[in-house]
């Protein structure tokens, strides 16, 4: 089984956190509400691959002005790619919580959709099992 390093940012802006709806035919939570976050490159520090998977998934004009370690866990998940195949992967997430000066997202074919919610609007969102997880962890549900 492959092991992949995950970074993940929790992405706030005035009190309120941006979710990405997933790809519906890829990825590992097909479909539904998600934070963006990717795989770490070999030769990468953390920030650096947090960053570069900030701009490749929602684009060059996302300011994030802090980044801040929060924690880390690992699973087992089932990843689907675009051509349908796919890969059973360990993976160890590290995430960050960051904050951004703005709101301006160009997000890439990995997502349907992206939203700004409050802690009270995810309570009634389908999030996957992970970020649901990661916000009740915050006290957010």
């Amino acid at each position: 089984m492959r092991q992949r390093i995950i970074v993940c940012p929790v992405i706030q802006n005035e009190g309120e956190y941006l979710l990405c709806k997933m790809a519906a035919d890829r990825g590992v939570f097909p479909g539904q509400w998600a934070l963006s976050g990717g795989g770490m490159e070999p030769g990468e520090t953390m920030e650096e691959a947090l960053r570069r998977e900030i701009r490749e998934e929602l684009g060059e004009e996302l300011d994030i002005t802090e980044v801040k370690p929060w924690t880390f866990r690992d699973d087992v998940r089932m990843k689907t790619y675009a051509d349908g195949t796919t890969e059973e992967i360990y993976m160890i997430y590290l995430i960050f919580d960051c904050v951004s000066a703005n709101r301006a997202i160009t997000f890439n074919e990995e997502f349907q959709e992206v939203i700004w919610v409050s802690p009270e609007a995810m309570k009634g969102m389908d999030l996957n099992e992970a970020t649901r997880f990661t916000f009740a962890e915050k006290g957010f549900l």
